[in-house]
């Protein structure tokens, strides 16, 4: 029989663990934020600034990962322990390409520079806006264990990949008839944001599973 003050010990584990993983995911948004204002107001210092975010995220990532393995080694967690724990090793992965993807936004931000891509603005924004209430709220379900919002998110994925093939299409055009090199760079942020709306899947898929024990990846089941 467990003593109680271990059990005490093991809950608070899991709740700085949490706790931690929240933290990273909210430098994680505030990455985004920042990218995609970069590109919407072509504001080179904001891009550079989103840089200096992205190594503390890394050192959350490591040091979560650190985390987890050492309460997967002490404690030997069972059931629903298990799979938050496993969970969370995944989930900083996801959050840490995310941040990736950010920095990478902002590295097109500066390299198109001064020039307009105004045109291209609306489509890209509302990619913009559905990746990041996507990833929101796969965090809001992984906080509140709530496998119908995570489901959601899942349902939501479709909506950018629609916008991204509009993206494709019209930016297709322009590079024929305009610009080759910041028709590409704006085709590489599309391209971005529709990795981050993966991401956000891959997060909510794994709430699911945490939630519910129940796998639904590459089963084409979203409800």
């Amino acid at each position: 029989m467990k003593h109680p003050h271990i059990d005490r010990e093991y809950d608070n584990e899991l709740k700085e663990l949490r706790q931690e993983i929240m933290v990273m995911a909210g430098e994680v948004k505030k990455m985004i934020a920042r990218a995609v204002q970069s590109f919407i107001s072509m504001d080179t210092s904001l891009a550079n600034g989103v840089t200096a975010l992205e190594y503390r995220v890394n050192q959350y990532e490591m040091d979560i990962d650190e985390r987890c393995l050492s309460i997967l080694a002490r404690r030997q967690p069972m059931a629903s322990d298990l799979r938050f724990i496993t969970l969370g090793l995944k989930m900083v992965t996801d959050l840490e390409r995310i941040g990736d993807e950010a920095v990478n936004i902002c590295e097109r931000v500066i390299d198109i520079g001064s020039h307009s891509l105004a045109n291209f603005y609306p489509l890209i924004s509302q990619m913009a806006e559905i990746a990041q209430s996507m990833i929101h709220d796969a965090i809001t379900a992984f906080i509140e264990k709530d496998a119908k919002l995570a489901k959601k998110v899942v349902t939501r994925d479709d909506e950018v990949d629609a916008l991204y093939v509009e993206v494709i299409n019209k930016l297709v055009d322009y590079m024929v008839k305009e610009n080759v090199k910041q028709g590409f760079n704006a085709l590489s942020i599309a391209k971005v944001l529709e990795r981050m709306a993966d991401h956000g899947t891959n997060i909510a898929e794994q709430v699911i599973f945490m939630v519910k024990g129940k796998d639904i990846r590459h089963s084409g089941e979203s409800s």
